[in-house]
């Protein structure tokens, strides 16, 4: 899906990955990915200026995958020390299997995760 997301989106999209999980048989990861994809989309409504991005669900052997694209070109920061913000990061950290970033082609960045 390619969207422009707002302060609202994150429920929404959390709504449509259970619904795939729910028809892919794969209920018992619905807390796992709704958390990482309310985090990636979230991190998109607060720090890319057009709050553009593209969505990507995909069932896998054994696996799904997340992968949330936008423009900005910066990686996402996880967080120093005591600071207040960037913590999601860390929570995605230890609940999915592994996430990670790569460059967009065209620049940008994708952010995904394995569950």
């Amino acid at each position: 899906m390619s969207l422009t997301v707002g302060e609202h989106s994150v429920r929404h999209i959390r709504r449509i990955v259970r619904s795939l999980l729910d028809e892919w048989e794969l209920a018992h990861l619905t807390d796992a990915l709704e958390l990482g994809v309310s985090e990636l989309v979230t991190n998109v409504v607060r720090h890319v200026p057009d709050r553009r991005c593209s969505l990507l669900v995909l069932r896998q052997t054994g696996t799904v995958r997340v992968e949330v694209t936008d423009s900005c070109p910066r990686p996402p920061v996880t967080p120093a020390g005591l600071s207040e913000s960037g913590r999601g990061l860390l929570l995605l950290d230890g609940t999915v299997d592994k996430w990670g970033v790569s460059p967009a082609p065209g620049g940008g960045k994708t952010v995904w995760f394995e569950c």
